[in-house]
């Protein structure tokens, strides 16, 4: 039965995406997920964004001072703002000085602005208001979430993802340009209830009516769907975990009645993650900004410095095992797969929603290196076979750009499960390893298309994996490797069928002395066999270690 309630997770993401797939796209698509003329013109630096949320009337007001900067000398002198109906914008003064008049296009807010010079940096402050959308089903829905603890005491917080950021505040809502000298938030709230949000906590202001405002901020470059309010009746613990980097702050934000089960919970699971994820991907991203876990009503969501947390104190996914294993319930999934996105998603962002399988398949993969850090490679490989069997195939991982597509929902266990063949492929995991290094070393704090990350994989490997990548992520054909067993001649014959023209991923067959490498095509290959070796061609072992099938002929023609 929790299989089961797994399994249901993921095909209602997979329904969602194709029912995505299917839209005819509008004008208002491309709006939201191009870079159109009005948005290209300049660049942003920073957020500062305040808010002041009413509980009981649902109601939230607050703005967005946005610094940004000039990068094109020939620009309209009008700027896109996006901010999500219901809510609206009431005004917007440039420079501190100037108000600007603007007009409505759904979504869309369109700016006039005065002639400015290239290179040349302005402030807008974006005063907004009104009775934001609210999460129908957190976080797969997005929107404000208005709730109350086990107390029956309020508890406020928002998801993003997808949806987008300007669903609760105004913004440049993609998610190319991201606020390169990061961003703050503050939040008013009643004084009986804490307010916490991404990075450290910057300033607290006691007002005479009888509310606090805490403003927290980052240092680092930060997506805008990732710049999140949790409001509630938080408590705080601290540590501080030796890294790679030196020393960083580990901040714990739960429920007051859970402060003392999260002391004994949250600390080995934070530093068996930390431990992992610091040697398969390097360091932390954002020592300066710290390390927090907060609690919150739904499963969770990977909040830049400011995890959120929903499962429960217990192992596995809400007590569910996607791999079928019993593996998955021996760790916290959503503390490693949340905090997996620190380096993929976080670290690493992509230009297009449509390459959003970069956050999520190297993400998904987070989970089956973790196990491998922990209990071994034997593991490893059970767990991501196991989690294949989450795969759809109804629809390719990657769907159209510039219009704020998601992909399958097969990104996950389809696009971990690429990620294992390759690695398995390479047959080196000082490679593999250096290469996932790499990734978050040279595209640090970046945003990226997902062509980039494939390049730099193939570029470092020494080896073309382009169409490994196609066949996976474009198509929904699985591979399929034919075998014929020539006895009288001692030769294996094979090739692969149901692949792009030039798949040409490796299969690296090992046992616990012998070693056979191919590299499989569209035409009848052989090698040579003997008996001690036979056995590495048989179908269960290649197919738990390479998302393929095999297939096993009586004869070739």
């Amino acid at each position: 039965m929790n299989r089961k309630l797994y399994f249901l997770i993921l095909l209602i993401f997979t329904a969602l995406s194709l029912k995505a797939q299917e839209t005819q796209f509008t004008h208002a698509d491309t709006l939201r997920g191009s870079i159109t003329p009005e948005r290209a013109w300049w660049d942003v630096m920073r957020y500062d964004i305040s808010v002041t949320p009413d509980f009981d009337k649902k109601y939230t007001s607050g703005f967005n001072n946005i610094t940004y900067k000039v990068v094109e000398a020939n620009h309209p002198d009008v700027m896109q703002i996006d901010l999500q109906q219901p809510l609206v914008i009431d005004s917007i003064i440039q420079d501190k000085k100037q108000s600007l008049s603007f007009s409505r296009e759904g979504d869309v807010y369109f700016v006039k602005t005065e002639p400015q010079n290239i290179n040349s940096e302005h402030e807008v402050k974006i005063y907004f208001s009104g009775k934001p959308h609210e999460a129908i089903r957190a976080p797969w829905d997005g929107g404000w979430t208005f709730t109350k603890d086990e107390k029956g005491r309020p508890w406020m917080t928002v998801t993003c993802q997808g949806l987008g950021a300007s669903i609760w505040y105004p913004n440049k809502d993609h998610q190319s340009d991201e606020p390169d000298r990061g961003a703050s938030l503050a939040m008013r709230v009643p004084k009986e209830l804490m307010a916490v949000a991404n990075g450290r906590m910057l300033d607290k202001t006691e007002h005479k009516d009888g509310t606090i405002s805490y403003k927290w901020g980052v240092e680092n470059p930060i997506s805008n769907y990732t710049i999140i309010p949790y409001i509630g009746h938080y408590k705080n613990f601290s540590e501080v975990y030796t890294g790679i980097k030196g020393d960083l702050d580990l901040d714990y934000w739960v429920l007051d009645y859970n402060l003392e089960k999260a002391k004994d919970y949250m600390p080995p699971e934070v530093h068996n993650l930390l431990d992992a994820f610091e040697y398969w991907f390097g360091p932390y991203p954002f020592y300066e900004d710290g390390y927090k876990l907060v609690e919150t009503e739904h499963t969770g969501m990977e909040h830049q410095s400011n995890v959120s947390y929903g499962n429960w104190y217990a192992g596995g996914y809400r007590g569910r095992d996607g791999s079928g294993t019993g593996l998955g319930l021996t760790w916290d999934f959503i503390i490693i797969h949340e905090s997996g996105h620190e380096w993929f998603g976080n670290n690493i962002t992509t230009n297009d929603l449509a390459d959003m399988y970069i956050h999520e398949s190297f993400t998904n993969y987070s989970e089956t290196l973790f196990l491998d850090y922990v209990y071994g490679e034997e593991a490893a490989n059970d767990y991501n076979y196991g989690i294949r069997s989450g795969i759809q195939n109804k629809a390719p991982v990657i769907p159209a750009y510039g219009v704020n597509a998601q992909g399958s929902g097969d990104m996950y266990p389809k696009g971990g499960n690429m990620l294992h063949s390759i690695r398995h492929s390479m047959d080196d995991d000082k490679l593999f390893k250096n290469i996932l290094t790499g990734l978050n070393m040279t595209f640090h704090n970046k945003t990226v298309d997902g062509s980039e990350i494939q390049e730099y994989i193939s570029d470092k490997a020494g080896y073309d994996y382009s169409k490994v990548f196609e066949q996976y992520l474009t198509t929904t054909k699985i591979p399929k490797l034919q075998l014929y067993i020539d006895a009288p001649n001692s030769k294996m014959f094979y090739k692969y069928t149901n692949v792009v023209d030039g798949f040409n991923l490796p299969l690296v067959l090992k046992g616990s002395e012998e070693k056979i490498k191919i590299i499989p095509s569209a035409e009848w290959q052989s090698v040579d066999i003997q008996h001690k070796n036979q056995y590495l061609f048989t179908p269960w072992r290649i197919e738990h270690m390479y998302y393929i099938d095999v297939e096993l002929l009586k004869n070739k023609d």
